[in-house]
């Protein structure tokens, strides 16, 4: 490896249509979802860290703070946002959504590990399903943002790339469940 850090790239500049408000300002355990990404992937071993914000302007502590004004359009754009924002001495990002709680830094860890093992792709896996988050190295990433349109991110890339993933089973750190609406909200605030 070059030495340089994995970066971290959080998504949350959604509106939160269903959920009423922002998904970056909603509070989950006492904690802004926005700031409790930065902080999963900074303990995850990210570095630096960017969020990538758009219906909520707010200030992130800890974090590169990248403005969509796409944001609209989907997940997408703010994928691309993101990931022309990176520095280019970053051999790999860890990408991950704000609205996805219970996700905990030891995931971001083992994501990071595969790659320094070789992986060039890694995804978060619960019960055998790849989920997030997701590492992609640096010469991956230009046709990642290629493929990122309306509301999907990472996904057409992985798909159209079985070969190049490698799972990481994270089943025993953390859950995939992510926050659409005020039942998963409390739903989650309860497990």
């Amino acid at each position: 490896m070059s030495g340089a850090a994995v970066a971290g790239l959080l998504l949350a500049a959604g509106g939160g249509s269903r959920l009423g408000m922002p998904k970056a300002l909603v509070e989950f355990e006492g904690e802004r979802l926005a700031d409790r990404g930065v902080r999963l992937l900074a303990e995850g071993g990210c570095r630096p860290v960017l969020i990538v914000l758009g219906a909520a302007d707010v200030p992130v502590a800890g974090a590169v703070v990248v403005r969509n004004p796409g944001w609209a359009s989907g997940m997408g754009s703010s994928l691309r946002a993101g990931l022309r924002a990176l520095p280019p001495s970053a051999p790999a990002v860890v990408i991950a959504l704000a609205d996805q709680p219970l996700v905990r830094p030891e995931a971001v860890r083992r994501l990071i590990a595969a790659f320094e093992a070789g992986a060039r792709v890694a995804v978060a896996a619960y019960g055998g399903a790849p989920r997030n988050p997701v590492l992609v190295a640096r010469e991956h990433l230009a046709e990642v943002a290629a493929l990122a349109e309306g509301d999907v991110g990472a996904r057409p890339f992985l798909r159209a790339h079985p070969e190049l993933v490698t799972a990481v089973p994270c089943d025993d750190v953390g859950a995939p469940a992510d926050i659409d609406t005020p039942d998963d909200l409390r739903r989650l605030s309860k497990e």
